[in-house]
């Protein structure tokens, strides 16, 4: 499982290595907005995985709304 993960976390940097340089600026600071939460949360040893992925939820969809909406505002 572990050589999985490794394997999938590779792919999702090749992947975002070759779409970051297409990313309109306003997606990419929200873009980072969620990752860097994410990254900060995984660093702190005292949350369980369970509680990262909760509080990430609830953080995540108000970014995630703001990026639809302005997909459809675009459109």
């Amino acid at each position: 499982m572990e050589q999985d993960i490794q394997m999938t976390h590779d792919r999702f940097v090749q992947a975002m290595e070759t779409r970051l340089p297409k990313i309109e600026p306003e997606s990419l600071e929200r873009y980072f907005a969620v990752l860097s939460k994410l990254v900060a949360k995984l660093e702190d040893e005292a949350k369980s995985l369970d509680l990262v992925m909760k509080e990430m939820m609830a953080e995540a969809a108000t970014l995630l709304m703001a990026e639809m909406q302005f997909r459809q505002n675009r459109g």
